[in-house]
């Protein structure tokens, strides 16, 4: 059994999800302790909770300590079992870190799945549904395996009550290298508003092309949604290339003036926009999992994150693989995994 300690690395949520995904691809049991401690509120969350029981489900394992607060757990998975299944977090927790858990093995199963999601889809610390959609499954879908996402409410916090549709697929997975982006395409820069003042995304936007002031007007748009989908605020900047499109975001919070939030998740993607990387600071994590399974693959980027070296940690406890970084040409990094 694989013994974890979850307050190492990233120290948060990612060591389960990872943990868990990987137990379910390779039969490894694992024990974990100090769950999220290095977070501020250590222990087990309802999202946390909901992405564990949603990987006992689909791969029917058996998991001890799996109650909201809980400091350690152990999982012992089973067969994963491919199917329609429903997962609701209960809160705005996210449903896109819950898909995270169960993405991987059930692209490997041997016939498609159905998932329906019900949570957060537009929440801080947490990929948009935006990102799911337009960033990661795309690369995914290079590998074989056919994915597709759709958003049936949006679901901000604190409410929650957002709702994502998932079918895969799923095919042996095949080694892919993401080195070169290609040409810009296009940007785009979506302030949503739900049951808030709507001068808030006027303001966003204001402030978001001060820092892509070469971006044209129109790539800058405020949307408007139903107010009982909120209260909520999102902004969502999309970079589109040849063979990437990358999405930042940033969320409303209280004590957070609009036009601060705006500034700051523009500078991420001007930071990404002046790199020749391929991935940026939240996709580079989310392809390890995949190459690794596929037995190699590589990738560029810009400055690896925690939550990357954290993943390459436990891939490499888990399978014996290991990732190799290298800085590149560009202001990137190019990752191998094999």
């Amino acid at each position: 059994m694989i013994q974890i300690d979850g307050s190492e690395g990233e120290g948060g949520g990612q060591v389960l999800r990872y943990s868990a995904a990987l137990s379910l691809l390779t039969g490894e049991p694992f024990s974990i302790t100090s769950i999220r401690g290095g977070r501020a509120k250590p222990g087990l969350m309802r999202q946390h909770v909901t992405a564990l029981e949603a990987a006992c489900v689909i791969g029917g394992a058996e998991c001890t300590g799996l109650t909201i607060g809980s400091g350690e757990l152990t999982f012992r998975p089973g067969s994963v079992t491919p199917g329609e299944y429903h997962f609701a977090v209960g809160t705005a927790g996210s449903t896109g870190l819950v898909l995270q858990t169960m993405l991987v093995p059930l692209m490997l199963a041997d016939r498609p799945s159905r998932l329906v999601i019900e949570g957060g889809t537009h929440a801080v610390a947490a990929p948009p549904f935006e990102f799911l959609h337009r960033t990661l499954l795309p690369v995914l879908e290079r590998m074989g395996p056919k994915l597709a996402i759709s958003l049936e409410r949006h679901g901000f916090f604190p409410r929650g009550g957002g709702r994502i549709v998932v079918n895969i697929d799923p095919a042996p997975l095949r080694p892919i290298e993401c080195i070169e982006r290609g040409a810009f395409r296009a940007g785009k820069v979506e302030a949503l508003v739900a049951g808030l003042p709507f001068d808030i995304a006027d303001r966003e936007l204001k402030a978001a092309r001060k820092v892509l002031s070469h971006w044209p007007d129109h790539a800058f748009a405020p949307v408007q949604l139903p107010a009982e989908a909120g209260p909520g605020n999102a902004l969502l900047l999309e970079a589109e290339f040849d063979h990437v499109t990358e999405v930042m975001s940033g969320f409303g919070k209280l004590g957070v003036p609009a036009e601060r939030l705006a500034t700051t998740a523009a500078k991420r993607m001007a930071g990404y926009l002046a790199s020749q990387a391929f991935a940026g600071p939240y996709l580079q994590d989310q392809l390890l999992l995949p190459f690794a399974v596929a037995g190699r693959g590589a990738f560029t980027t810009v400055k690896l994150s925690q939550h990357t070296l954290t993943a390459a940690d436990l891939i490499e406890r888990f399978t014996g693989r290991k990732m190799r970084s290298s800085e590149a040409a560009g202001g990137t990094h190019l990752v191998e995994i094999g």
